[in-house]
């Protein structure tokens, strides 16, 4: 069993082919390449950390009369346990997940695990984040924490995109993460 990352998949939203210019002719293009890329890697017992931004609502590509695809039947073409984490676009979708983030303990290190970047925990060294699409890969921040009216500490933490925009459309392990962050 493998544990994977991954965000920002916005299967069946047409207009995020324009808005972050992913290399697509249309939604149908865009959501088979997502799903093959994602059971290419993922085998069926493996769990996958989705961090949001899953499907959209007014999906453009339609089941029979004018149905919407709804999250749990995306799911059903996806191999693996997918564990939602919301994004902004999953308040209106049919994810339904109740987690806004997570810590996990991966390989003797704690990660923090949430959406927006903004929302980061400067209280962990490493943050998997999305939301941005392809505006960075990884970002350093840094926050002080006064301590007393004399005394402060300096938090530094990496932000690393998990998000499919800038990572060839498929979810990563956290090995292939963290061999980014090193390579920077």
């Amino acid at each position: 069993m493998k544990y994977w990352f991954t965000a920002d998949y916005h299967l069946g939203h047409a207009n995020i082919i324009k808005y972050c210019n992913r290399p697509f002719r249309n939604i149908n293009e865009m959501n088979r390449a997502i799903i093959r890329n994602h059971n290419e890697r993922v085998k069926p017992e493996d769990i996958v950390f989705h961090l949001g931004d899953f499907c959209f609502k007014n999906s453009s590509e339609q089941r029979g009369e004018g149905q919407r695809i709804p999250a749990k039947e995306w799911e059903r073409k996806l191999n693996g346990k997918i564990i939602h984490i919301k994004g902004n676009h999953d308040k209106n979708n049919s994810t339904k997940t109740i987690i806004q983030n997570m810590v996990i303990h991966y390989s003797n290190m704690d990660i923090f695990c949430v959406h927006n970047p903004i929302d980061y925990n400067p209280k962990y060294k490493i943050n998997f984040t999305a939301h941005v699409h392809n505006n960075w890969e990884i970002k350093e921040e840094g926050d002080i924490i006064y301590t007393s009216e004399t005394e402060c500490i300096i938090l530094e933490s990496n932000l690393i995109n998990v998000g499919v925009d800038v990572n060839k459309f498929m979810p990563r392990t956290f090995e292939e993460l963290i061999k980014k962050l090193k390579r920077r």
